[in-house]
């Protein structure tokens, strides 16, 4: 039910998106570029859940995170950016979301000081588009924090675009399924 699609670009970056067959909305997207050997580096998350830190653990000396600590993750719906911070236990009157222009990125506070966190939409940066602090809204539910973002209409038709584009390439792996056994 998923379509996987690997980008290449010349400057070595490697981005992989995964999308919906049904619905084609954006499951995941990750980023990896060369480190400094010119080996292969890590992916990193920009849309969909975080690796878990418990495949991990064994590298790090079984030393891991609390599960209660807050999990920040974007996941993005057809019409807006979307982030959810689960573990977070604080009423909706304690948080505070707003955009911070210069730095362009969005801010999350509590008026406890419990919790603090700066993010940046780099959809928007790769676009040149200007954060808008009326398209930012933001719920809290079982113990879940979640900040919308309405995108901007410059996105929504590129994405419309791709997804025009996307429909067109088969799949490497879309022949008959025909596999032949000695």
């Amino acid at each position: 039910g998923k379509r996987k699609i690997h980008y290449l670009f010349e400057d070595g970056k490697e981005m992989a998106e995964e999308y919906d067959i049904k619905t084609g909305q954006l499951i995941s997207r990750k980023w990896r570029e060369k480190n400094t050997l010119g080996g292969t580096g890590k992916w990193q998350v920009e849309v969909g859940e975080p690796t878990s830190p418990l495949l991990g653990a064994l590298d790090s000396e079984l030393i891991t995170e609390s599960s209660s600590n807050p999990i920040f993750m974007r996941k993005d719906t057809l019409s807006s950016f979307q982030w959810r911070i689960r573990n977070l236990p604080y009423p909706k009157e304690v948080y505070s979301v707003s955009v911070e222009e210069e730095q362009r990125c969005c801010v999350i506070r509590t008026t406890n000081k419990k919790y603090y966190k700066k993010f940046s939409i780099p959809d928007l940066d790769r676009y040149h588009l200007p954060l808008d602090a009326a398209a930012l809204s933001f719920t809290h539910a079982n113990n879940t924090l979640i900040i919308t973002y309405q995108k901007p209409k410059e996105i929504l038709a590129a994405e419309e675009q791709l997804q025009k584009e996307l429909k067109k390439i088969k799949a490497a792996n879309s022949g008959d399924g025909d596999c032949k056994t000695q």
